[in-house]
């Protein structure tokens, strides 16, 4: 297994991921969760990195309130879309662009950061846990890290439910990889226990996606999403169905000592 790049499908990536019911949900609860964090960290201007952050969605919205943030990406076409977006809002003073893939941004960043963001990019690598160690030792004492991942629980889940049973006996992999189906879907209990193992205290954690993917009737995901996205955010947060989210948002902090 190698790390993805997202080269060639830049327009498709923002379309697909952002501007569908199933991205405005994510953008809901992630940016709800963050908002915490800023809060918590006293709502002063922060130095923030975005690992595999793709065109920068969050970046932007971060830079247009006033921080600081290094966006890298793997992607030559992503960071092409970012470049653009950041132009026209008027953002290149306060975003940075990296292009290199996560494991070599010790050749191209230093210092410590308040705030790093990893979203939905471990799932893509070949080698998950050894490369968030790595990216934590540029986290400040007391600096938090905002982790989203796919989580492979929920997966099997939504395939019991269909009654995909063939592809449950062939370990949950595809027979033809779709280019925007993660390759390396995570488990909860191991994400949480190398948390634990770095010593991160968990802040919050939310499901993306509790209900949506499990409607019996798709089109409601449209013809009631008002509705939807209130009850998302109302359960995504509570136990059972918080590890029903087909993505898992953690926020956690580093200890300062």
């Amino acid at each position: 297994m190698s790390d993805h790049s997202f080269d060639g499908l830049s327009e498709k990536f923002a379309q697909n991921i952002y501007a569908t019911s199933k991205g405005k949900i994510r953008t809901a609860v992630v940016w709800r969760d963050l908002e915490q964090g800023l809060k918590q960290a006293g709502n002063r201007p922060l130095r923030i990195l975005d690992a595999g952050g793709g065109f920068g969605f969050f970046a932007q919205k971060l830079a247009a309130l006033g921080h600081d943030v290094t966006l890298c990406d793997l992607s030559s076409d992503m960071l092409e879309l970012a470049s653009q977006q950041i132009t026209e809002k008027g953002l290149t003073d306060r975003i940075w662009l990296v292009h290199c893939p996560i494991q070599d941004l010790p050749q191209h960043i230093s210092g410590t950061f308040d705030l790093i963001m990893c979203h939905a990019v471990v799932e893509w690598l070949a080698q998950p846990k050894e490369t968030l160690q790595e990216l934590l030792r540029f986290l400040k004492p007391g600096g938090m890290f905002s982790l989203l991942f796919y989580n492979k629980d929920a997966l099997l889940f939504q395939s019991l439910v269909v009654g995909n049973f063939d592809y449950i006996r062939a370990g949950l992999v595809k027979k033809r990889q779709q280019k925007l189906t993660p390759t390396n879907p995570q488990i909860l209990a191991d994400v949480y226990q190398w948390l634990s193992e770095w010593d991160m205290n968990v802040l919050c954690r939310s499901g993306v996606r509790v209900i949506h993917d499990y409607m019996r009737h798709k089109e409601d995901q449209h013809k009631k999403f008002s509705d939807l996205l209130e009850m998302e955010l109302k359960y995504c947060q509570q136990e059972p169905f918080v590890h029903l989210g087909r993505y898992m948002h953690v926020l956690a902090i580093k200890p300062t000592t």
